[in-house]
């Protein structure tokens, strides 16, 4: 991403970590709270420590090490992601191993752990003691979307910032690359991250289901009975168990469009139990059907 959209992103943190840069200042450890650009603003940060051609500290995003940073290609940039629901143990050991190294490329070592509340308590604790003893050639990065989650032992060691997710601007980038402005909107509300809102802008298939899913609450609301034998054109379009997930998010977008009708706060309560029902494995179809049944029901008293 280019600092002119990450500086457009988030202006104020954008703002507080040029001047930092400029003063050279940038400490040891960070926690990113929130996913609006976070990941972006780590990725920003680590071009600035290596870059061969910053300006006032400003990365210059066109060398080698910035472009190789950019591609996730540089040695000396490491990107740590959950393996499934946790970060294991060893995989911090290891981390934990490569401080006492030298890098590759220069003297200095980053390291971006993503979703950081995931980390296993022991691999927490064995971080702990690294950000305790800081080294001077050594930045990490801990970004997390459930903050509440993170050791408070860590929380009380770094340099704590949050990043606001913003709607208006993210609707915007995604105009930009190329949706309408219904669909940038929507999607907007939906993704909790920019990678993922461009990600899925780029999908087909996404957005197929946002155009179905949209008609398909609105013949909900006025032919209950004809939604009902349309639900198999909503499950045919998401196969995997995260697609499923995004599904009832988009509905409950949807549906919270339609508030001025009366029987929305309806919909999206029996909404939230036919979640919790697929949660239990109960199959996606079964648990909508389940959803509009029950509501038909309870609107007909």
């Amino acid at each position: 991403m280019k600092k002119e959209e990450l500086q457009g992103l988030q202006p104020p943190i954008y703002q507080l970590f040029q001047t930092v840069l400029q003063q050279g200042r940038l400490a040891h450890a960070y926690l990113f709270s929130g996913n609006f650009a976070s990941f972006e603003m780590a990725i920003f940060l680590s071009q600035a420590i290596f870059c061969d051609n910053k300006v006032a500290g400003i990365p210059c995003g066109q060398c080698r090490a910035c472009r190789l940073i950019e591609q996730g290609e540089f040695t000396d940039v490491n990107v740590i992601s959950p393996q499934g629901n946790t970060i294991k143990t060893e995989t911090i050991r290891d981390l934990v191993k490569q401080f006492s190294q030298s890098g590759f490329e220069a003297n200095q070592q980053v390291f971006i752990i993503r979703d950081a509340e995931k980390m296993h308590p022991n691999a927490a604790n064995s971080l702990l003691k690294v950000i305790e003893e800081p080294q001077s050639d050594t930045r990490i990065f801990l970004l997390t979307n459930q903050e509440q989650e993170v050791l408070a032992t860590i929380k009380s060691r770094v340099q704590m910032v949050d990043f606001p997710k913003n709607i208006h601007i993210l609707e915007r980038l995604l105009e930009e690359r190329g949706l309408v402005k219904t669909q940038a909107q929507l999607l907007a509300r939906l993704a909790t991250t920019i990678e993922e809102a461009e990600q899925l802008a780029g999908q087909k298939s996404f957005l197929e289901l946002m155009a179905v899913a949209k008609r398909w609450i609105e013949v909900l609301l006025t032919q209950p009975n004809k939604a009902y034998l349309q639900v198999g054109r909503l499950i045919r379009l998401v196969d995997e168990k995260s697609d499923q997930a995004r599904l009832f998010h988009l509905l409950t977008l949807l549906l919270a469009e339609q508030m001025a009708n009366p029987l929305i706060l309806t919909y999206l309560e029996n909404l939230q139990l036919a979640q919790l029902q697929w949660r239990s494995h109960v199959s996606l179809q079964n648990a909508l059907e389940y959803w509009l049944l029950s509501t038909e029901k309870q609107v007909k008293g």
